[in-house]
This record gives C-alpha cells, sequence and structure tokens, in this order.
C-alpha cells in the first residue's frame, strides 16, 4: 500500500466522522442521546412541539441523574431539558420548524440515520440470509434487464418468466393448493423486510433537507443578483414551480413518489402488513419487530407528507422572495451601508476629537393652545345597562371569554385544606379546564398561598373547540382558604 492511498483513507475516515451522524454515535453521551431521541421522536410522532420535548427531556435527565448516584458510569449531561435541546439544533442533530403556527422539533438525517444505525446493531446479529442474498440479485437483474438494449435478449427474458408464471398457475390449479414457505423462511423474508423499512426515515428527511438548502441557496442567490428585475423574475419562478427537479434528491424521490404516493397502494401496504402479522410465523418475532412491521405503512405515508410539506414550503418562499426581490432598492441600501462604514472609519481616525452631544436638539411645534372654547365639562356617560337585561345570544363567546372565577373558587373550597394544583385543574369539569381557566386557578392559588416544588407538572387543557393543549410547570401546592398572617 502505498503513502498516497493510506492517506487518502485516512482522509476520507476523518471526513466521515466530522459528519453529525458518527459524531452522535461517537460523542461522550451518544447512549443518551441515542435514548432520549428513540423516547421522543417515533413514528407516529415525527415532529415534537419545543415545549413539550423541554418538559419531557427534563423529565428523563431527572430520572437518569436520580439512577445515576447508583450507577458511577452513566454519563448524562449538565444543564435543563431546553439547554439540551438547544445545543442538539447547534450540532445538527435536531431542527426547528414551524408547523401549524407551532414551533416544533424534527430529527435531522443524521440524527435518523444514526438512530437507524444504533437500533440494527444493537437489535441483534445481522444474518446473511436467502431473502437478503435474493433481493441483491432480484435488483441486479432488474438493473440489467432495464439497461438491455438488445430486443433479442429482453423477449428472451420476458418468455423465460412467462414459462415460469404458467408452469407455477398450472401447478397450483393441478394440485388446488398454494404451498408457502416454511416459518423459518418467512422470518428471514420478515426480517429483510425490517432491514429495508429502516432506511426509509433517513431517506426521506434527508430528500426533505435538500430541498430545504436549494430553497436558502436560491435566497441567497436572489438577494446578491444585480440582473435585471424581469430576467430574475423569469429563473427563479420557474425554479421555484420545478423545485422538486432542482436536487437529484428530489428527482430520485418523484420516482418513488409514482410507487407509493397512490392512497390506495399505501392502504393495500397496510392491508398486507396487517395480514403477515396474523399469519403463524409472525409469533416467533418479538414484539418491538412486529410493531415496526405493523408501523411501515405509517412510517412511509409519514415520510411522503414530510418531503411533500418541504417542496410546498420551498416553493411558498421563493415565490414570495422573487415577488418583494428589488435589486435597485438592495443597492442603494449597501452603497449606504458603505457610505456609514467609510464615515466611521474616517471619524475614528487617531487625532479625531468628537465634541461630545449635551443636549438634545428641541422641536419647534409652535403655539400650543392654552384655552378651550367650551368650558363646560363633558356630559355624563349614559349608565350602564343592567346585567339582568344582557342576552347572550352566542353561547360560544362566553365560552371563549375569561376564566370562571366563580365556579372555580367554588371547585376550590370543596378539596380540602391542601391540594395539589395540577391534580385539581386534571380533575375539574370539561367546561373550567380551558387554559383560562389555569391561569384563573394559578390566581386563586396565589392569593390563598402556594408553595412550588422541584417537580415539574404537565396538565392537558381542552378548548372550547375541542381541541387540547398541553402545559408544564412547577409542581404547586396550595391552600383552599388564604393564610391568615400572624405578629
Amino acid at each position: 500500500m502505498t503513502g498516497s492511498r493510506a492517506e487518502a483513507a485516512y482522509s476520507r475516515a476523518v471526513a466521515a466522522f466530522s459528519t453529525p451522524t458518527l459524531d452522535l454515535l461517537h460523542g461522550r453521551f451518544a447512549p443518551f442521546v441515542v435514548a432520549s431521541l428513540s423516547i421522543l421522536f417515533s413514528a407516529d410522532r415525527a415532529a415534537v412541539p419545543i415545549a413539550d420535548a423541554h418538559a419531557e427531556l427534563s423529565e428523563i435527565l431527572d430520572e437518569l441523574r436520580r439512577a445515576d448516584e447508583e450507577d458511577a458510569d452513566r454519563r448524562v449531561p449538565a444543564g435543563s431539558g431546553r439547554d439540551v435541546c438547544r445545543h442538539w439544533v447547534r450540532l445538527g442533530w435536531l431542527v426547528q420548524q414551524i408547523d401549524d403556527d407551532v414551533e416544533v422539533y424534527r430529527l435531522s438525517a443524521h440524527a435518523v440515520e444514526a438512530l437507524e444505525i444504533a437500533g440494527r446493531t444493537g437489535g441483534g446479529r445481522t444474518r446473511v440470509s436467502n431473502s437478503r442474498v435474493r433481493t441483491l440479485l432480484e435488483a441486479v437483474e432488474h438493473l440489467s434487464d432495464s439497461a438491455e438494449a438488445d430486443p433479442v435478449r429482453r423477449l428472451a427474458r420476458l418468455r423465460e418468466e412467462r414459462a415460469a408464471l404458467d408452469a407455477e398457475i398450472d401447478r397450483i390449479e393441478e394440485s388446488g393448493r398454494a404451498d408457502p414457505l416454511d416459518d423459518e423462511e418467512l422470518l428471514e423474508e420478515a426480517e429483510n423486510v425490517l432491514h429495508l423499512a429502516r432506511e426509509l426515515p433517513a431517506d426521506f428527511t434527508r430528500v426533505a433537507e435538500s430541498l430545504k438548502l436549494m430553497q436558502r441557496d436560491v435566497v441567497a442567490h436572489l438577494r446578491r443578483d444585480e440582473r435585471p428585475t424581469g430576467e430574475v423574475l423569469r429563473e427563479y419562478l420557474q425554479r421555484a414551480q420545478d423545485v422538486m427537479q432542482s436536487t437529484s434528491e428530489g428527482r430520485a424521490f418523484a420516482g418513488a413518489l409514482r410507487l407509493i404516493g397512490d392512497p390506495d397502494r399505501i392502504d393495500a401496504l397496510t392491508e398486507q402488513l396487517q395480514g403477515l402479522l396474523r399469519q403463524p410465523f409472525a409469533r416467533m418475532l418479538d414484539s418491538s419487530q412486529r410493531t415496526e412491521l405493523d408501523a411501515i405503512g405509517r412510517r412511509v405515508e409519514l415520510g411522503v407528507e414530510e418531503v411533500l410539506a418541504a417542496q410546498r414550503r420551498a416553493s411558498h418562499v421563493i415565490t414570495g422572495q422573487v415577488k418583494t426581490h428589488d435589486p435597485l432598492r438592495d443597492r442603494q441600501i449597501d452603497d449606504l451601508l458603505r457610505d456609514v462604514m467609510a464615515g466611521l472609519h474616517a471619524w475614528g481616525g487617531t487625532g479625531t476629537v468628537a465634541d461630545p452631544v449635551r443636549s438634545m436638539p428641541l422641536v419647534d411645534v409652535g403655539h400650543l393652545r392654552q384655552a378651550v372654547s367650551d368650558i363646560r365639562p363633558p356630559a355624563a356617560p349614559a349608565p350602564l345597562a343592567d346585567a339582568g337585561d344582557v342576552e347572550f345570544l352566542d353561547v360560544d363567546t362566553r365560552a371563549w371569554g375569561g376564566p370562571r372565577y366563580a365556579e372555580l373558587e367554588a371547585y376550590v373550597a370543596g378539596l380540602g385544606q391542601e391540594f395539589d394544583l395540577a391534580q385539581a385543574f386534571t380533575d375539574a369539569e370539561d367546561d373550567t379546564r380551558r387554559p383560562v381557566d389555569l391561569v384563573g386557578l394559578l390566581e386563586i392559588a396565589h392569593r390563598n398561598g402556594m408553595t412550588e416544588g422541584s417537580e415539574v407538572s404537565v396538565v392537558e387543557a381542552l378548548r372550547p373547540d375541542g381541541t387540547t393543549r398541553r402545559f408544564a410547570f412547577r409542581a404547586v401546592t396550595a391552600r383552599t382558604t388564604k393564610e391568615e398572617a400572624h405578629d
């Protein structure tokens, strides 16, 4: 081996270990990162609201730190859940996005790939099975057929396949039965399917991130562009329309979308997976493998939705930038900023004396009015209507109002001398479990006196339209009546 080959191999290895994927798996807190991310994110939970992620990660940290007193080898990072999540964002393991006006965390493609590697490695041995080898051979055969330009060879291959299918049909019609594979071979097939499915989330996320990178690149070039506005509009609006064809990952996904983007095909895939789980060989799979096999359809559907959402977002951002882009105005602003910087350098030179500003200049407002023409006081306002005369035509408008203090105080009066505020809010009636009622309950607790604990309480509030919101706060022990002060 020559020195140049060794240096090239070493350079490739250094570059690989500098990626966020191997950095996650090779770091000091790698077991904690893998465990926490696998808890926070799942196939059915691709995005987590930032507030929920901070609260849940704080609970994980507290639990592991309490257990860390018995296990000195366990490594848990310092800081709160919020600090750890922000550190992961800087390292490229988490991505912040806005989904339906809610700021959420998503796993980056590097984090998805790292979790897939950790899951595959920790899930047991990888077998060189008949199913996996056959998948490789069939892929090579399909590639060879697709590249075949000789019509004679193509026809010969198709006739061989037709003959094999006809022979199989005749055998089943004569015997009246279909002989499936034995359970061991079916188990190998299922493990191969799981192996292929584990690579899908990283592929989908990688396509979505490539679209976001293309979006940032287009916007950056647009802001630096000095060509006429009409030319910029024509070029970048066309790129916005063809955003899926602008990257190699996007073009590959567009081809795959024709296979898996059909809702009927997704439904058929889900039915097939559920049918497989009812087969006898499925009992040989452990619980995690059965859950993973059942979630393949949902994982594919979520991956397609993620890429299509990234495509729509990129098209919207690029179109908005193109419509509002004004190269002439940008050049004027750049010239102004350069003039200001040049002036600051000249003014801040050696030996320059600047007179201090001792007072702000006065504005000449002219002669202010000193008297009013009518010295009589304004008339008194009309008396307010009696509350009993008010008729609420729409009950929903009252449901969206402020806290219902009367109902809350009557409810608190029956809770005993002291009570946990989170538990009290959870046990309340649905019409007093709105987010504003949580604020009202906190006001009552603060008025009567309360004690904050070190733990974090999480409650779920019910909005009038039936949607729910989760809130996290320090645990509060409140009193039913106000504590009297003693001298």
